[in-house]
């Protein structure tokens, strides 16, 4: 159990503030509350590491800062780091293991926002939007034809749930839907008439390429040069995963050969995207700041979802969604 008259829960997720319902939920539990101040988060050196040692940290409900092995050894005391999204890219969960921290995420919970902007991406590319709408604000009237999503191949790289969502919302646009992953669900195939290709297929076959996937060493750049010829000419490529999935300057390229209609990212290896990117002298690309799940409701269910695995480890209690189950057996010996 927690000594709830010395434990502290960093908070350093932007968009959650003081007196909201994370903060009241983890006071009410008994827990001392930290808000990161703005200079703490972000790429400073030494800023974040400082912050959880000034606050002595327990838990942190942590967003999308770096958590490296020097923040996570900056508190002796620190026992759990929940993150509020599904990915943990941004966070070093060998260290933590061997710190015995415990990693946490929240899977789902912004599976329909992230959905739905790929929806909306998808049909930005299809007419032209936001061209249209740049066309009209500078004075003209122009009327290219664009392309309806009915009748189209989207093909889902990543089957699991917010690419489980996409195929079904693209389905119920009258898409064909086509899709890989490496554990595939055949239940749900068999209820969507979704085809599970091998991924060299995908990209041939689709004329919408939408990536689900979670970063790591067998994804790094795994949409590269090669793989970007592979897809159809006129093809769009959708990325709301992760950055590092896609070779930005491969993209680069292509685009200038014109091997693709366009792309659509919200995500880029370096966030924000930098001011020298090749992608920037596009029209073609759409980029949007990575809000793909920054919706009110999608960040309502993560962040309490991250403080209430918080409140569990920090209890005793095991939480919903542990990254990392070895964590135990290494603050076991630490003890």
């Amino acid at each position: 159990m927690h000594d709830s008259g010395s434990s502290v829960v960093l908070v350093t997720t932007a968009y959650l503030e003081p007196d909201g319902e994370v903060d009241r939920l983890l006071r009410e539990a008994g827990f001392r509350t930290v808000f990161a101040r703005p200079a703490d988060r972000g790429t400073t050196d030494g800023a974040l590491p400082a912050a959880v040692a000034r606050a002595g940290a327990s838990g942190v409900v942590a967003g999308t800062d770096a958590f490296t092995a020097e923040v996570l050894r900056a508190s002796p005391g620190l026992r759990v780091v929940a993150r509020c999204g599904a990915g943990y890219d941004n966070v070093d969960v060998a260290a933590a293991t061997r710190l015995g921290i415990a990693v946490t995420h929240t899977p789902g919970a912004n599976r329909q926002s992230v959905a739905e902007h790929v929806l909306g991406l998808m049909v930005s590319c299809a007419r032209g939007i936001p061209q249209s709408v740049a066309d009209v604000r500078a004075g003209g009237w122009s009327q290219p034809s664009g392309r309806e999503l009915a009748g189209a191949t989207l093909g889902v790289v990543g089957l699991g749930s917010i690419g489980r969502t996409v195929a079904r919302l693209g389905a119920a646009l009258g898409m064909r839907v086509v899709g890989h992953d490496p554990h595939l669900d055949p239940a749900f195939l068999e209820e969507t008439g979704v085809v599970a290709l091998p991924l060299h297929e995908v990209l041939a076959e689709a004329d919408f390429v939408t990536l689900h996937l979670a970063l790591d060493v067998s994804t790094r750049h795994l949409i590269d040069g090669a793989a970007l010829r592979r897809m159809r000419r006129g093809a769009y490529l959708i990325n709301t995963a992760r950055g590092g999935i896609v070779d930005e300057e491969a993209l680069a390229d292509a685009l200038a050969d014109r091997l693709l209609a366009g792309a659509a990212l919200d995500v880029t290896e370096h966030e924000p995207l930098p001011p020298d990117s090749r992608l920037r002298a596009f029209g073609n690309v759409l980029v949007t700041g990575h809000i793909a799940g920054a919706t009110a409701q999608a960040r309502s269910r993560s962040s309490l979802s991250a403080a209430r695995q918080v409140i569990d480890v920090l209890s005793g209690r095991p939480p919903a969604h542990l990254v990392n189950p070895g964590y135990a057996d290494e603050r076991a010996e630490v003890r």
